[in-house]
């Protein structure tokens, strides 16, 4: 029998991060290194592949992931909303791969994560996987199989993918990370003050 194409991680970080009030979520150091930079590195350590989108009026993003091996895609109209970066990025995956989705703003998950949720996509790969955190409260990454690509391609605006979870709530499976890895989601210059205040 055939093995499944691999799974292709797909980190969505052309948003506009407008609550940060002029500062960039994606750039804020953790562990000493921009956050997407840590979370693209994470994504890579999978061995798995990776794109990318970014916006086309950040530069210091696409500084941020420069000199990593992963495949870098330019949203020209990533200001519409969360869709168009999505349909960006599937476009340059193949349609017959599942795709894990990845928010950039996760300062808290592991490459350990991502091989976990990439272990149950090769055991359950016909189920739509969400990241839990420890209580069991949905998060993120996501995965969804081949079959779902195609509503994923026609979401608008910046709902993101909840319709579609909301639609195939059947075919859900819930996958638990540690702690708070999955829920950990920092929009405001205050969130971060009071995350690293908490990790003294």
């Amino acid at each position: 029998m055939t093995p499944p194409p691999p799974l292709h991680i797909l980190i969505l970080a052309a948003g506009a991060a407008r609550r940060m009030r002029g500062a960039d979520k994606l750039l804020e150091p953790v562990e000493g290194e921009p956050l997407l930079r840590r979370l693209a590195r994470h994504a890579l350590a999978t061995g798995l592949p990776v794109t990318v989108t970014l916006p086309p009026d950040r530069p210091a993003r696409q500084d941020a992931v420069a000199g990593l091996a992963l495949d870098r895609v330019v949203v020209a109209d990533a200001a519409t909303g969360m869709a168009s970066s999505l349909r960006a990025g599937l476009a340059r995956i193949a349609p017959d791969r599942a795709v894990l989705l990845l928010l950039a703003d996760l300062p808290e998950i592991t490459a350990e994560d991502l091989a976990l949720m990439a272990r149950h996509q090769t055991a359950t790969p016909d189920l739509i996987l969400r990241a839990t955190d420890q209580s069991g409260l949905p998060g993120h990454p996501v995965v969804f199989p081949p079959w779902a690509r195609q509503d994923l391609a026609q979401i608008t605006g910046d709902e993101g993918a909840r319709q579609i979870l909301r639609r195939h709530a059947d075919r859900v499976q819930p996958v638990a990370l540690p702690e708070a890895h999955a829920t950990t989601d920092l929009d405001t210059p205050e969130d971060w003050a009071a995350w690293r205040l908490g990790r003294q």
